[in-house]
């Protein structure tokens, strides 16, 4: 199957699609000995394709590695002095890293194959964040905190993008603090705690986008799965929105019989041929309920022995004794006594 080139070598992991043009433009790029152009295809089956001199290989299945890089390793696939991240992986194949540690962190760093992921998981427009664990010489103030996630300038000029500064715990005279930003500029993390007077000490790499560090130890390495390859990808998280769309509309629609209960929309009533029980209804109190009606306000039913609620009622002369406004005598009654009042002593008056 013919494909474009720029597409066939970013698969060969000689960078994104957009820099592979760069090659074709520059007249690096042949097929079968002709230079070749812009929107060009070939067939690697069929056709020869050279960048440089170089004959990309033949069409080979994606890889994809998680690695936990060691410090006083360099995050590249290949150097003449130092160690590289491609030598702790043997696994044949071009293998490169996505995203850039520095010599002197550690962490997680993603190898693969797949130039189209490396351009998306690399490029600042898709906002892919990158969560660090940061071990600071000395405790920071919330005041350096919040400068930290507002975004400073740094000695270039460049201000950065503000990001999630979290403190987790103490650790001696410094503190861990969580970084999640979504840009990585080289060493803007140790020059950022420098200008804050906040010292780094060590970096660690937690996640990228998705993909957790997870249990992984200094230098092990491990297969993505399936899945993860997917949300990398951002097919997840849209076979995720499909099904969450067709859940709505199934939510939306009424219940029928065959659901179980009573079908909302056609006021019907209950099926009792079906073994199913209905549910609950709430009604309002009647008099075969043995309870009064306090919306018909009718009499007390005494029906199955119930007790009448006791109920306040007003002040009436038919009661014993007499209301307190009434200024007449006390009623005596039943030898009721009257209530001792004592006299009033009157003062002479004063001529």
């Amino acid at each position: 199957m013919q494909e474009r080139l720029q597409k066939l070598l970013a698969q060969a992991g000689y960078g994104s699609r957009r820099a592979c043009e760069e090659f074709i433009i520059a007249g690096r790029v042949r097929v079968n000995g002709e230079v070749a152009t812009l929107g060009q295809k070939a067939d690697l089956l069929f056709d020869k394709v050279t960048l440089d001199g170089n004959a990309l290989p033949k069409v080979e299945s994606m890889t994809y590695i998680a690695l936990y890089k060691p410090r006083n390793v360099i995050s590249a696939s290949e150097d003449q002095e130092r160690q590289t991240v491609r030598d702790l992986i043997p696994v044949e194949g071009h293998l490169y890293p996505v995203g850039r540690l520095d010599y002197d962190s550690e962490g997680l760093i993603l190898m693969t194959n797949d130039g189209d992921l490396t351009n998306k998981l690399t490029h600042p427009k898709f906002g892919h964040e990158k969560e660090y664990r940061v071990l600071l010489a000395r405790k920071p103030e919330e005041k350096q905190l919040a400068t930290w996630r507002r975004g400073i300038i740094l000695e270039d000029g460049y201000h950065t993008q503000p990001c999630d500064v979290v403190f987790v715990s103490n650790s001696g005279k410094g503190a861990w603090v969580r970084v999640v930003m979504g840009e990585g500029r080289k060493r803007q993390i140790r020059e950022t705690g420098r200008l804050l007077g906040l010292p780094v000490v060590k970096i660690i790499r937690m996640r990228i986008g998705s993909l957790r560090l997870g249990s992984l130890k200094p230098r092990m390495w491990r297969y993505l799965t399936e899945s993860e390859v997917a949300e990398l990808k951002g097919e997840k998280k849209a076979e995720a929105g499909a099904s969450s769309a067709k859940a709505s509309n199934t939510l939306g629609k009424t219940w029928t019989k065959r659901a179980g209960p009573r079908n909302a929309k056609d006021k019907k009533p209950w099926p009792k041929d079906e073994a199913l029980k209905k549910p609950a209804d709430r009604k309002s109190w009647t008099k075969k309920d043995g309870e009064r009606n306090q919306t018909a306000k009718k009499p007390w039913v005494k029906n199955d022995g119930d007790k009448k609620p006791f109920e306040r009622k007003p002040w009436s002369k038919k009661d014993e004794g007499q209301k307190s406004t009434d200024r007449k005598a006390w009623p005596r009654k039943d030898g009721e006594k009257k209530p001792f009042r004592k006299p009033v002593e009157r003062r002479p008056n004063k001529k």
